[in-house]
């Protein structure tokens, strides 16, 4: 087991990076496809997550904030996972209530190899939340409350993994961390996806397609690691457990089996799976009614929660 005396990654920004010039009104409905949030606006504005009084006055910047949220906690994940620290305070302020993290720390990974993806995806992640928060400037939403620790126990229970009264530790080793990070990145990669080329505006679909490029990187990287190491059952359950709370429709798979790969999930037709809104916050909140438990225990800040 590789022992990691010192940090692979230390670097901290000494400041915001200014903020990116983008229209947040401009092409609104079809920036809001481009983020893989509804198949398609009326989709959108039809689900659960928006009370209907609110509806219409969702814009871009909701939708950012949304997909802030998640990126907290993806790089809080990583950077612990990898370094053994979180975001610094400058990455974390904003709107609404500020959360703590619980749970996390540095793991003691078998291969340099995988230490090395960790702390790649870890710094990805981060340039997410920086970027992201410069494209919102003041109205970036603060990181909410996020659990790294009983959370993942309910995830592994919720999948087999874990007895009624078992422990999961994302941390403990190499194998837990990568089956942990396979409940995230598939989201992440459906969470994006959408009609990019729908977008009016270039600038915004640029930003939506490079940060679903690099989460479908991620995603590829880890089903790919999964698959060396022959967890297929292990993965095959998370995708179980993530279809189960995101409703009826078949949105998930695993990463085949000895005889056969799955490293790209995708539909019929080649593409990529795409999921509401509503279903990215069942699966955050390992609840299928919507109620913020989970990964969020006190849920997302922002509208879309």
């Amino acid at each position: 087991m590789t022992n990691l005396n010192s940090k692979l990654w230390q670097d901290k920004p000494a400041a915001e990076t200014a903020p990116v010039r983008i229209d947040l009104e401009a092409g609104r409905r079809t920036f809001i496809q481009a983020l893989g949030l509804g198949v398609a606006g009326a989709a959108f504005f039809g689900s659960n997550s928006v009370k209907p009084a609110s509806a219409q006055s969702v814009t871009d910047a909701d939708i950012f904030n949304f997909a802030l949220n998640l990126e907290y906690l993806e790089a809080e994940f990583y950077l612990r996972a990898s370094t053994g620290e979180g975001l610094t305070d400058m990455e974390v302020s904003g709107t609404g209530t500020l959360g703590p993290v619980s749970g996390g720390r540095q793991v003691q990974f078998d291969s340099q190899a995988v230490a090395n993806y960790a702390n790649e995806i870890a710094r990805n992640e981060r340039a997410h939340v920086q970027t992201i928060r410069s494209v919102l400037g003041s109205v970036a939403v603060a990181r909410p409350s996020i659990d790294l620790g009983l959370a993942f126990t309910l995830a592994a229970r919720a999948a087999g993994l874990a007895g009624p009264n078992d422990a999961f530790d994302a941390f403990a080793n190499e194998d837990n961390f990568l089956l942990a990070a396979f409940i995230f990145e598939d989201v992440g990669v459906t969470a994006y996806h959408g009609a990019a080329p729908l977008i009016s505006d270039t600038t915004n679909r640029s930003y939506a397609a490079g940060i679903l490029a690099v989460e479908a990187y991620h995603a590829g990287t880890i089903r790919t690691i999964l698959y060396g190491k022959g967890l297929f059952s292990q993965a095959q359950a998370i995708s179980n457990a993530r279809d189960s709370l995101d409703g009826p429709t078949d949105l998930d798979q695993g990463i085949g089996d000895a005889m056969t790969s799955n490293l790209v999930p995708v539909d019929s037709s080649g593409l990529a799976f795409s999921r509401t809104t509503s279903q990215v916050l069942n699966i955050v909140y390992l609840n299928p009614n919507g109620t913020p438990t989970g990964f969020f225990p006190n849920g997302l800040n922002g509208l879309i929660r």
